[in-house]
């Protein structure tokens, strides 16, 4: 999507409508379908030669919010999708200690940040963001949480300064230094802006009861044997060059969006609960039990899974000690988690991701599954990770980059999964067979690439991340399972409320959808099947270009929408507008249909050929090409497609005439389910008798 930085205007708006008035004069002499058989002869369809009267909604131009076109002129966002020469992210250097009490539930902990202000502007305020006061009362909730108190801030200090509570009111009449504690964010107020270049060292030291569904059931405990710690400390949140800070509240619904740092992390607990974290496992040796490291050790070289703790290890997995401190580094992520079981079998095994520093070796991450023995369908878990992370490695063409990838089974925590960076939590599915626990496995794990490496705003655009993490879950079962998935899978779950009040653009911001189906159609299968029909659009290989290419362009940093809708532009070299108008920002439908087939025996253009008449209709909103099949008597088959550019003369029909010496017996319109089509039952027809 190319467009000046101008605002859109009046004016704007009605040259647009004149060019597509223009566009409809000119399109009788427009070809809309091609010849695909040297034996057949097609006649394209006409549209009139000048429309009277629209008869479908008036396409117009996607233009981007004045705060990314304002990017543009700073030369940190391009028109091309490409990040501009000046483009910059604040970084940040973690230091996290952490104390798990599990007798009490409760977590204390410690962080020394040190935060890099690589932005032109001054910073008179850091802010960062306290998830945990989701279950805080009096905090703003789009979800029903438990109530547990939130965060308790022991020390805040900037710059060496202690900071204590302050408020607006004090700041700006008394020049108050201090911090300001408002729903899920914080805010620390400065003597001082950091300028540009400077760096900034924060130290925290808090504590918070954990909720045994917390963060909206992201995180939490299960039965006194295990703890998945997630949104966990202080958290920065992200000042980039399009709006700035981030000070959207988390209400449970919307997830995150996050900035990436380095992290040193310590994570303290009894002695007989293991522990696996974000980040590369730095002191195994210290903390594992001498048989437990051995079987670790071989797990990181075996390409079949390998028990590392059974049910006859439980207690004695670790080092024998009153309690153990496990350390991980991790660099370059945009988030910790942790896990704590204690009556958990850890099975391990490798996965080939490709050639990770381009030395020309292969590479491998580890895969760790953590599962209790009432979730048996995980006895299988640690392949599906594997070959998740391998097919996706393969499919996005970006090696998975991290030393592991943990799984851990989390009932009583969570149904379905959550993603963190090397790190996720997911339900036991008892009940559910094997191709719903492979089908969230790749589901999360894909999470990895988006938006673990490109970070976009969750909250705002969860599309943007859980509708490609769909797309790309797809193309993983389909391999996994082969000839059980097809592109219905993904279509269904949209069409349950495609078109319906019930239906949201996918463009409205994450947390303000009406409804909660309406927020999960809008982010994930909806999403999903629009980036099947763009890739049925562009075709495979083009549409993996263009995918490729913005994974490459925004790794590890922020993408906007309008980046990535230009990117395909860009590598494509179309004009996609009528594609993003009609997808993701309205709530039009797809409704392609065979109206009619006319035969006329020795008529042609040539003597004794067969035409025939095929009167295509559109009946929904959404512009779309049709690709049509049309089947011959003998059994011969020959396709075209109808340009999208018909219907954006404004009608709603159109003609193709087929000459050939076989009569038609069949036609039928997308017969490769390339597209979400709300009615699929009037996309064919067939002569009488065949």
């Amino acid at each position: 999507m190319k467009h000046s930085s101008k605002s859109f205007t009046l004016k704007n708006f009605i040259g647009a409508a004149f060019s597509l008035l223009f566009l409809a004069s000119c399109a009788g002499s427009e070809q809309i379908a091609t010849q695909s058989s040297p034996s057949v002869v097609v006649f394209p369809g006409q549209a009139p030669a000048v429309v009277s009267a629209l008869e479908r909604p008036l396409h117009y131009p996607v233009v981007p919010d004045q705060a990314w076109q304002a990017a543009v002129e700073a030369g940190t966002r391009t028109l091309t999708g490409e990040p501009g020469p000046n483009y910059w992210s604040n970084r940040a250097q973690y230091v996290l200690s952490a104390e798990l009490d599990p007798a009490n539930r409760m977590l204390h902990g410690t962080a020394r940040i040190t935060y890099s202000n690589n932005s032109p502007d001054p910073l008179q305020a850091v802010l960062l963001e306290l998830a945990q006061n989701l279950h805080k009362p009096g905090t703003i909730k789009h979800e029903v949480v438990e109530v547990t108190g939130g965060v308790t801030l022991h020390s805040v200090s900037l710059n060496g300064s202690n900071l204590e509570p302050t408020t607006m009111r004090e700041r700006f009449q008394q020049g108050k230094i201090g911090y300001i504690e408002e729903g899920t964010m914080i805010a620390l107020l400065s003597e001082e802006a950091i300028a540009p270049g400077e760096t900034a060292e924060i130290d925290i030291e808090w504590s918070f009861p954990i909720a045994q569904q917390g963060a909206s059931g992201r995180m939490g405990w299960s039965r006194d044997n295990l703890f998945y710690i997630g949104y966990w400390y202080p958290q920065l949140a992200v000042y980039d060059d399009v709006n700035g800070w981030f000070q959207d509240p988390f209400t449970g619904t919307g997830e995150f969006y996050h900035g990436f740092a380095d992290y040193d992390i310590s994570i303290t607990a009894p002695a007989e609960w293991v522990v696996m974290s974000t980040g590369e496992f730095l002191n195994p040796e210290e903390t594992l039990a001498p048989e437990t490291l051995a079987r670790f050790e071989a797990a990181g070289q075996s390409d079949e899974v390998v028990r590392i703790v059974g049910p006859e290890d439980f207690g004695v997995a670790t080092r024998e000690d009153n309690s153990l401190t496990w350390n991980f580094r991790a660099e370059n992520v945009r988030d910790v988690a942790f896990s704590a079981t204690k009556e958990s079998i850890w099975d391990g095994t490798r996965a080939s991701v490709g050639d990770i520093d381009g030395d020309g070796q292969e590479d491998f991450s580890r895969i760790h599954s953590f599962w209790r023995e009432s979730a048996p369908l995980w006895r299988d878990q640690a392949k599906y990770a594997q070959h998740s992370i391998e097919f996706l490695s393969r499919s996005i063409a970006h090696p998975y980059p991290w030393p592991h990838m943990t799984s851990v089974e989390g009932e009583d925590i969570i149904g379905g999964g959550m993603e963190f960076p090397m790190m996720t939590v997911i339900g036991p599915y008892n009940g559910r067979g094997p191709e719903a626990l492979y089908s969230v496995t790749a589901h999360e794990l894909a999470h990895m690439w988006f938006p673990m490496i490109v970070s976009s705003n969750e909250r705002r655009y969860s599309w943007m991340d859980e509708g490609t993490t769909d797309f790309n879950t797809h193309l993983a079962e389909s391999d996994y399972w082969p000839n059980t998935y097809d592109n219905t899978n993904v279509f269904n779950s949209y069409l349950q409320i495609a078109g319906t009040d019930y239906e949201g653009e996918m463009t409205r911001w994450s947390d303000h959808h009406y409804f909660p189906f309406a927020f999960g159609i809008a982010s994930y299968s909806k999403p999903a099947a629009v980036l099947l029909a763009l890739r049925a659009v562009l075709g495979d290989e083009m549409f993996d270009k263009a995918f490729h290419t913005y994974m490459e362009r925004w790794q590890y940093k922020h993408p906007y929408p309008w980046d990535m809708w230009n990117t395909f532009e860009d590598v494509s070299g179309q004009d996609l507008d009528w594609f993003w108008r009609s997808w993701y920002h309205e709530t039009w439908t797809l409704d392609h249909a065979v109206e009619s087939v006319s035969t006329v025996s020795g008529s042609g253009s040539s003597s004794g050929a067969i035409r025939t008449d095929i009167l295509v209709k559109d009946l929904g909103n959404v512009i779309m090409p049709v690709d049509l099949e049309i089947t011959y008597s003998d059994g011969s088959t020959t396709t075209t497609r109808i340009s999208h550019e018909i219907w954006l003369s404004g009608v709603r029909s159109t003609t193709v005439s087929v000459s050939s010496a076989q009569p038609v017996v069949r036609v039928a319109i997308d017969p490769g389910l390339g597209v979400p089509d709300v009615d699929r039952s009037n996309n064919f027809w067939e002569a009488e008798g065949e």
